[in-house]
């Protein structure tokens, strides 16, 4: 892999990852006249809860699905500027122009997977796969270093019926200056197993579905697919390395080298699940350790992928349960979700 760096025309980085690291890349200006960049990101917290909110106005006005020959994703062609002022790439990641974080407060990334903007990720192929999870270690270990970030995330939302806003292949990485709520709650749930039972609840949960396997979905030499005992969307599947780590950069080479086959047969998987209603609208989520602190040894790095699509023809909404108590209500039995998965493999 070849990491290349440049900024754009108002001063954010952009990185282009090529997967021949022998390749020329040559760096193209950005010709835009983009006043420097400006936030108004803000991180208060909730009082009652202790959870951490970000008030990020100035996104009121970011870009809304544009059409496909306005893309600010695809590459730069004569006669229109993009946010890639390439003719192509590989994988290309770069500062995000309406971020929800930034400066003292983080900093929000976008990564491309692709140029082609009518593909998915589940039409890439293995070395494709391989330099977008070599560009999610990388910004990990790089954004994980800067002052003040306490965890980075990587995710990909896919569909309008998520809320995307941009139809070009792509994801996000968040520099967090909090822990999330969602894995502050992991943690205190882990620490306290550790000190009641001495062992840990990660390895415990891989462990018990393997052994169980009901809702095992795949499963390789380093990495088993499985949707979750009490799944809270109508097709959830929890993605887990067999040796447990903490985040990407440290997973190891045999992990490394299995993920993107088994990865993109899972994505495949879920779009065949409503063959009809493909493709299936997604969020791909990498749960990884804060950067540093108690807790960190005993995380497991996994991914949660799931859809809210339940039928061909409906969606699963948060309802007032689920939106106003966090109490979610689930029409499809997980058991269920496994075997369709499993019916949906690549012959």
């Amino acid at each position: 892999m070849k990491r290349t760096s440049t900024r754009l025309a108002d001063g954010r980085e952009i990185l282009y990852f090529d997967a021949d690291d022998g390749a020329a890349r040559a760096v193209v200006p950005d010709p835009r006249p983009l006043d420097a960049s400006a936030d108004s990101c803000e991180v208060r917290r909730d009082p009652l809860l202790g959870d951490a909110v970000v008030i990020a106005s100035h996104r009121q006005g970011r870009t809304y699905h544009p059409p496909v020959d306005a893309c600010p994703l695809c590459p730069s062609t004569e006669g229109r500027a993009s946010e890639v002022p390439a003719p192509d790439y590989d994988v290309v990641v770069f500062e995000n122009r309406f971020p929800s974080l930034a400066g003292d407060n983080g900093r929000c990334e976008v990564i491309c997977f692709t140029p082609d903007h009518r593909t998915s990720f589940a039409e890439l192929d293995e070395e494709r796969a391989a330099l977008v999870l070599a560009a999610w270690t990388d910004r990990t270990a790089e954004l994980g270093a800067r002052a003040g970030v306490r965890q980075v995330y990587c995710f990909e939302n896919r569909g309008a019926e998520i809320g995307v806003t941009l139809a070009h292949p792509h994801g996000q990485i968040y520099a967090f200056p909090f822990i999330t709520p969602r894995t502050t709650r992991m943690l205190a749930t882990v620490a306290a197993h550790r000190a009641r039972t001495g062992a840990n609840l990660f390895d415990e949960v891989l462990a018990a579905e393997r052994a169980e396997g009901t809702r095992i979905v795949l499963e390789g030499e380093h990495w088993s697919a499985f949707v979750p005992y009490a799944a809270r969307w109508p097709y959830e599947v929890h993605l887990y390395p067999h040796r447990r780590t903490a985040d990407l950069t440290t997973l190891d080479d045999a992990a490394r080298a299995e993920f993107p086959g088994l990865y993109l047969e899972l994505l495949r998987r879920f779009d065949r699940l409503f063959a009809a209603a493909a493709p299936t609208p997604y969020v791909s989520a990498w749960h990884q350790a804060p950067v540093a602190g108690e807790g960190r040894a005993d995380f497991a790095l996994h991914l949660e992928l799931f859809t809210v699509r339940r039928t061909a023809d409906k969606l699963k909404y948060l309802a007032g349960t689920e939106s106003g108590m966090e109490a979610y209500m689930n029409d499809v039995r997980p058991e269920d979700a496994a075997a369709r998965l499993r019916e949906v493999a690549s012959r």
